[in-house]
């Protein structure tokens, strides 16, 4: 059974969500205070968090952010905000979605199965590969699911790292920003596509020695992204 943290100090739409996802099969815990969902999230095993912007004595965006240091797993960010800047920073962090409060508890449901299912799937076809995709000092281990520019490692998030994997393994193809979120988010009928722009330009920060001037993912305009080797 997959176990699911929600980190939500709203107790009437904590539980209400705990409801739902409990219906659909899965095991979840609550909790209301933001450091110590925190402590919570790191000491226990789960396979995807919930977690809302607004907490008390921690907010989710530092949560986001401690999680990533140490977890891969699908984190699920919920708000009452609905500007764009807060979606960005929020899927910046490593966030994986951004939910904009209200939304329906079968609308959380489907996207907390969606990514399940996106990470499942992922994790399964890199199980015993060893392939490497090479490309001008970049290096993406698929077995490990690391990076590596001029041999450092850099840090990708779960979407990152698939992102860039999708592309590099699709090289000199462009993607428009629909066909990128279905191949990598598998979720084309709930969602935001802006995520698709965040990812992008986090990793090109990353890997890119000047993200102004690319030479790995480059924008067609009018169409979308392509990966050049």
């Amino acid at each position: 059974m997959k176990r699911i943290l929600i980190i939500e100090d709203e107790v009437t739409i904590a539980e209400l969500q705990r409801d739902y996802l409990e219906i659909n099969g899965f095991s979840v815990d609550i909790q209301q205070q933001g450091d110590i969902g925190l402590q919570q999230a790191k000491k226990e095993k789960y396979d995807l968090i919930i977690l809302d912007l607004m907490l008390p004595r921690m907010d989710g965006f530092e949560i986001c952010k401690e999680i990533r240091k140490e977890q891969d797993i699908p984190i699920l960010m919920i708000s009452a905000k609905k500007e764009d800047v807060d979606k960005i920073r929020g899927l910046g962090l490593g966030a994986d979605d951004y939910i904009t409060k209200p939304f329906s508890p079968g609308e959380l449901v489907a996207r907390v199965k969606a990514h399940l299912a996106r990470y499942e799937r992922l994790s399964g076809n890199n199980k015993g590969e060893k392939e490497e995709i090479k490309v001008r000092g970049l290096t993406i281990d698929k077995s490990s699911r690391r990076v590596y520019m001029n041999e450092k490692e850099v840090t990708l998030t779960t979407k990152e790292f698939d992102l860039l994997t999708f592309l590099a393994s699709n090289p000199n193809r462009v993607y428009t920003k629909e066909e990128l979120f279905d191949k990598v988010w598998g979720m084309d009928s709930i969602g935001d596509i802006a995520t698709v722009t965040v990812h992008i330009r986090k990793l090109r920060e990353k890997i890119e020695l000047v993200p102004s001037n690319p030479q790995y993912i480059h924008t067609i305009w009018g169409v979308g992204y392509r990966f050049e080797i």
